[in-house]
């Protein structure tokens, strides 16, 4: 078919696909790497679905997500979503980190409160060999899902920690629009902190609630080729995780979605 090496099924792009469905899936594709999210693991169980992974074979890229530091129990349920890595083998926790605080209008505030946070989270992660990656989202998602909306913002965090440590997670979706993505990307890849590479194109118009706007490559306005030429030109040699959310993309058979998720890949992505 191509070169799949660097590919990733992220679990979100085929959601209702059962577990099993989706490990069996991603074997008879040929496709080596799975983004594995936290709901799913749950509901199938945490050790279940790492003997799962493992006896097919699947590398786990990432684990999502860690973060939503507005949360009261924010801090246990991160520590063990770090856990929740080390079991599964995931190398990399993103991070969604919360937007403001209920009844606040300081998003500088918001920002630091999530820097403090991370550094809360940094011996535990250090000790467990996961990287923690902070992951931008668009600005329209600022007051409720992350304060973090451009590159810059969560290398600023990140750079207060080891690279290895704490990295920043790289979506397409949320940081096209940027301006100042190229140079902040070159910035990344020059102090080795880009964690993971999650790559959807952009639609429109955007489906009421905005979150579920994503679209399988090469079927709205992103550059993507740009974008993985710019990882590669940063040093980033690691996954390439195809991360969709849209109910149109979730109501198909998860085989049929990842046939075409796959042929798109090399067309527009590869």
């Amino acid at each position: 078919m191509g070169d799949l090496s660097r590919f990733s099924l992220n679990q979100a792009t085929t959601k209702r696909w059962p577990m099993e469905d989706t490990v069996a899936g991603c074997v008879a594709a040929g496709v080596p790497g799975i983004g594995l999210w936290r709901d799913q693991v749950d509901a199938y169980g945490i050790e279940r679905t790492a003997a799962l992974v493992r006896s097919a074979g699947l590398a786990v890229t990432t684990l999502c997500r860690g973060g939503f530091f507005t949360a009261d129990d924010w801090r246990d349920d991160n520590l063990r979503a770090i856990d929740e890595a080390i079991t599964l083998g995931a190398p990399v926790l993103v991070l969604v980190s919360g937007g403001l605080p209920e009844g606040s209008r300081d998003i500088d505030g918001a920002r630091r409160r999530i820097g403090d946070a991370i550094g809360e989270l940094v011996p535990h992660a250090r000790a467990a060999g996961v990287q923690l990656a902070i992951e931008p989202l668009h600005p329209m998602f600022a007051s409720d899902r992350c304060a973090v909306v451009t590159l810059g913002n969560a290398l600023d965090i990140a750079e207060e920690h080891p690279a290895e440590v704490v990295g920043v997670a790289v979506d397409t979706y949320h940081i096209w629009w940027d301006d100042q993505v190229w140079a902040q990307l070159a910035r990344a890849g020059a102090g080795g902190r880009i964690a993971c590479f999650q790559v959807a194109d952009w639609i429109t118009p955007l489906p009421a609630g905005v979150l579920l706007g994503r679209g399988l490559p090469g079927v709205g306005c992103v550059e993507l080729r740009r974008f993985r030429e710019a990882v590669d030109a940063a040093g980033y040699a690691g996954p390439i995780e195809v991360e969709v959310f849209h109910e149109d993309v979730w109501s198909r058979p998860g085989g049929e979605v990842l046939s075409e998720t796959l042929q798109r890949y090399l067309e527009h992505v590869v």
